[in-house]
């Protein structure tokens, strides 16, 4: 897709990078926030489809993309990500946003929530709330372990499509070499492979957070109350349950929920429901 590129620098001197799609100025600015081993083309689809008059800046999140590996992995959390989210912001000079966040992105966003709360105007969580079902971490964390590389394109599209088939069974081959294009990068001796930092992944803890955990995580969703919030979940999602995503609607008061059938986690925000969801929560301020 045709866009920007944005080089910027964490506080801590990383070299990060975020991409901007449709016009600089004129128009709301809608921040993109991925999931854990995305990167910032994980929304390109969504923005194509939209076809929305809004500026879309993407961000590639430490380790990811076109930011740099973090030679600290302990720098790998929501944390120091939304801390470089407004670094990003004040370096764009953006006083109000609006965010979509997919997974680790929507955690991000909640973040951001207790950091600037003034200038957060709406804010879409893809498939994430408080409460994080076990089985579909450990499925994360398992499928997500770096492959040495892959021999060609097909070969990547091939895996892919073999470790993701549960949450996307609808997707075409076309679909799934799109989907690692995305998400994969050749080096310089031809081998494909996930382009992220293998220092992020770590292993899914064996036991669900106890009572203080989950507590501090609903504490954390209630910082949310200030601005309209959209819910987003994959219809047979094992990260986001149904029980959760009802309880989330229920305790925020300016808040929707729009289940996506036929997929799982996380919808790629390109299926007509999520299009349909998107375009009318940020309707009134992006049209």
């Amino acid at each position: 897709m045709t866009g920007d590129d944005i080089f910027y620098t964490a506080s801590d001197g990383l070299a990060l990078h975020a991409r901007s799609y449709g016009p600089s100025t004129g128009a709301p600015a809608i921040v993109c926030l991925h999931g854990l081993t995305r990167n910032h083309k994980d929304f390109e689809p969504m923005i194509a489809a939209l076809g929305m008059p809004a500026r879309f800046i993407s961000v590639d999140v430490r380790g990811r993309g076109q930011s740099a590996r973090d030679p600290n992995p302990a720098n790998y959390n929501p944390a120091i990500y939304a801390g470089d989210v407004l670094v990003l912001l004040d370096q764009l000079k953006l006083d109000r946003v609006h965010l979509i966040g997919t997974s680790m992105g929507g955690i991000i966003s909640m973040i951001l929530m207790t950091m600037i709360p003034d200038r957060i105007s709406r804010v879409v969580l893809n498939d994430i709330g408080p409460i994080v079902e076990q089985a579909g971490l450990q499925r994360i964390m398992t499928s997500a372990a770096p492959a040495s590389g892959f021999e060609s394109w097909s070969a990547a599209a091939e895996a892919i499509a073999h470790a993701q088939a549960v949450p996307y069974p609808g997707l075409s081959p076309e679909d799934w070499m799109a989907f690692a294009r995305r998400t994969c990068r050749a080096e310089d001796n031809g081998l494909v492979v996930p382009d992220f930092d293998p220092a992020i992944i770590t292993p899914a803890p064996d036991k669900p957070p106890g009572l203080a955990a989950r507590i501090g995580m609903w504490r954390l969703f209630a910082k949310m109350k200030p601005a309209p919030l959209l819910v987003i979940r994959g219809g047979h999602s094992d990260i986001l349950s149904a029980k959760t995503a009802d309880k989330m609607v229920r305790r925020h008061k300016r808040s929707s929920l729009a289940t996506i059938p036929g997929v799982g986690h996380a919808p790629l925000l390109n299926e007509p429901e999520s299009l349909r969801a998107i375009r009318h929560f940020l309707g009134e301020t992006a049209g």
